[in-house]
């Protein structure tokens, strides 16, 4: 793609494209940034643009895609207000908030090691040593699939036993009903 014709169907399209990046970041700095960061993407791509139909849907596309996992990134904690129940945290944590993710850590660890050996190794390859999908299936002779399965399923167990200590915790006491 030559820099004219690039101007003409990307360039021109940088306030709609800033506008979208603002209405999902709520920060002007980060949706300017947001914007170059697709202009970048979007310039990489070269002669692949060519092969779609509409370079601006593909471009809203991809920023609004690119916005979302800013957000992802940053830290949020649920709040008691109704009408705030997130904010985000830009400052240092509390020694009490420290505590607590320290405690929840721990609990964590715990909980992995207690895992089926095919969940545990899953796990700590792909959440502590950060393996890719790819790797992890090279690694364990898995299809891409199963491993995603087993992944999720591994999630679950920790959520499950953490939420679980966490009731105990607080006190609160889980009814099984039986069938008679």
């Amino acid at each position: 793609m030559t820099r004219e014709k690039f101007n003409k169907y990307i360039v021109q399209q940088s306030r709609k494209l800033y506008a979208l990046a603002f209405r999902i970041l709520h920060n002007q700095e980060e949706a300017e940034d947001a914007v170059q960061e697709i202009f970048i993407k979007l310039w990489k791509m070269g002669d692949k643009l060519d092969d779609y139909n509409s370079i601006e849907a593909l471009a809203t596309t991809i920023i609004k895609n690119y916005c979302i996992d800013q957000i992802r990134k940053q830290k949020h904690i649920k709040t008691d207000t109704p009408d705030d129940r997130y904010q985000f945290i830009n400052s240092p944590p509390t020694p009490h908030e420290e505590m607590e993710f320290k405690e929840s850590g721990m609990i964590i660890k715990t909980i992995i090691e207690t895992l089926p050996e095919n969940f545990r190794s899953i796990i700590i390859m792909k959440e502590m040593e950060d393996y890719s999908y790819e790797e992890i299936a090279e690694k364990t002779d898995q299809n891409i699939n199963t491993l995603r399965v087993t992944l999720s399923r591994a999630r679950k167990l920790i959520r499950d036993e953490y939420n679980k200590y966490q009731n105990e915790k607080r006190g609160i006491k889980r009814f099984d009903r039986k069938v008679l």
